[in-house]
């Protein structure tokens, strides 16, 4: 793992326009490429930079700075990614440095960054086409292109078998991690995890249900092809085994962005129903998944909202801010602490003026 004190995102930047950049250049042969940092988001893990030229294939550079992966870690997403694109997953290749390694570490002054080095996927984010489909097709093909993309992605993981496995949902997942993170006014919260991870120890973990998952499929992570509608997958830092139905649970989250001004409930859970109908009509075009899986979608996204209220808590770890609960993070923490079923989206703690959010939390209650 990395080592040395902790450091922040701008201190990192400085040291690699100082000195990682010149080293990564050498290492993976971007002398002549324009390298232009991309703006960080709340909570991001990594360094990112374009490196763009002139007849040739756009590249992401990804460097690593936290202290809580090993080189193994990294290796595990790599590898997965790789094993993915030949297989035919449309996803963001890694590219191997010029010594042949899909992972590279520089140290300076006692740190260890890990480096690696990705094709840049072809098209743009919906969000920066002002969230338009393509010109001429209708958005229904969105939504099935995210199903059977994800599908795809899915069989190809039903035979994976891992050189450096990655962790599993439960290494990370557990009582003694809920206790660490999350402060100790939120007991029920930790008391309604702790039940949640309970139930999930009784599904079954097969190689239909249970395998290697993007654990962050959404329009944040895919580039979309606007003259041909394909969509092409990235950033696999949080990959590790957990079940297919969690990644599907994502897609069902993804889809409420389309609705969630609408303020009748009964209109709102329509779409939902042919949203997701669409997207499963795609996954199941390149993969199998039975109902009894599908039936517990409900609990799947729950376990979405898990993620999302630690992942919030996490941030404010790793930024050594005091935890604090804004509206989005009241609204979340709400839902699971009262048991309130698809986030709450068609309950009546949801306003449409101001989507997922509720009053804010006193942490001092």
């Amino acid at each position: 793992m990395t080592g040395g004190d902790i450091i922040n995102h701008n201190e990192v930047v400085k040291i690699s326009d100082a000195h990682l950049l010149p080293l990564v250049s050498a290492l993976y042969g971007l002398e002549d490429y324009d390298i232009k940092p991309v703006k960080a988001h709340d909570g991001g893990r990594n360094v990112v930079y374009t490196c763009e030229k002139e007849g040739a294939e756009a590249k992401i550079i990804r460097i690593a700075f936290l202290n809580d992966r090993s080189r193994e870690d990294f290796l595990g997403e790599l590898e997965y990614v790789r094993y993915l694109f030949e297989h035919g997953g449309s996803v963001s290749d890694v590219i191997s440095s010029r010594k042949g390694n899909l992972l590279e570490e520089v140290t300076h002054n006692n740190h260890t960054f890990f480096i690696c080095l990705f094709k840049k996927a072809q098209g743009k984010m919906l969000v920066e086409n002002n969230y338009q489909y393509r010109e001429g097709a209708p958005i229904t093909e969105y939504y099935y292109n995210c199903g059977k993309v994800l599908g795809k992605l899915h069989q190809i993981s039903k035979g994976y078998k891992p050189l450096h496995p990655r962790y599993s949902f439960f290494d990370k997942f557990n009582a003694e991690y809920f206790e660490e993170l999350i402060p100790d006014s939120f007991s029920l919260l930790k008391e309604k995890l702790v039940g949640l991870l309970n139930t999930l120890t009784e599904l079954d973990r097969n190689e239909e249900t249970f395998g290697m998952v993007h654990f962050d499929y959404s329009d944040g992570n895919y580039a979309i092809d606007f003259n041909s509608g394909q969509i092409t997958v990235y950033d696999f830092d949080n990959s590790c085994n957990c079940w297919y139905m969690f990644d599907l649970s994502a897609l069902w989250t993804n889809g409420m962005g389309w609705i969630q001004f609408e303020p009748d409930a009964g209109k709102r859970k329509q779409f939902m129903d042919e949203y997701f109908e669409k997207c499963l009509e795609g996954y199941r075009s390149e993969t199998r998944i039975e109902d009894s899986m599908l039936d517990k979608l409900p609990l799947f996204i729950q376990l979405n909202l898990m993620e999302e209220i630690l992942d919030a808590f996490e941030v404010m770890q790793h930024n050594g801010e005091e935890p604090e609960c804004d509206e989005e993070l009241s609204y979340r923490i709400k839902c699971l602490e009262d048991d309130i079923p698809y986030m709450g989206f068609f309950h009546d703690i949801y306003s449409c003026e101001e989507p997922f959010e509720y009053e804010k939390r006193d942490l001092t209650e």
